[in-house]
């Protein structure tokens, strides 16, 4: 069986793409209604916690992936994505936070981009499964 037609993956489908839509719509409002250097108040708080709600949305749709994953090769591909991408990321933060630490006129990484570099970085991981360890084809 080959990693889409896993029922796990199915489900797991099912769930992101809902959860996608409320990010990018979370985003899309928060940044029509809240000005650039909008003093904190509940409305530009609470807008501003939408999205990151979206964001552990994904991290639980994840999580749950790995659970109902039956199959223990997919499952290792997934871990092994997750790996991926949190070591790219810790690498590329850690360097980057180096960089602005000893030189001024690096542009501020924002702590915003953290989960998008994480995201990039699955996709990654998906290209060292695929072409490192090669397609998982049927299983």
């Amino acid at each position: 069986m080959r990693a889409n037609d896993h029922p796990a993956m199915r489900r797991y489908m099912k769930r992101i793409i809902p959860i996608t839509i409320a990010y990018i719509a979370a985003i899309a409002l928060a940044t029509a209604l809240v000005p650039d250097n909008a003093p904190a108040s509940a409305l530009t708080i609470g807008l501003a916690l939408l999205p990151g709600m979206a964001a552990l949305g994904w991290l639980w749709a994840m999580g749950r992936l790995l659970i109902e994953l039956d199959d223990e090769y997919l499952r290792m591909l997934e871990v092994r994505k997750f790996l991926v991408a949190t070591g790219a990321t810790l690498a590329i933060t850690s360097v980057w936070g180096v960089l602005e630490l000893y030189s001024p006129e690096v542009p501020k990484l924002g702590v915003f981009f953290v989960f998008p570099i994480w995201c990039i970085g699955l996709a990654l991981g998906q290209l060292v499964n695929r072409f490192g360890f090669g397609d998982p084809g049927p299983c």
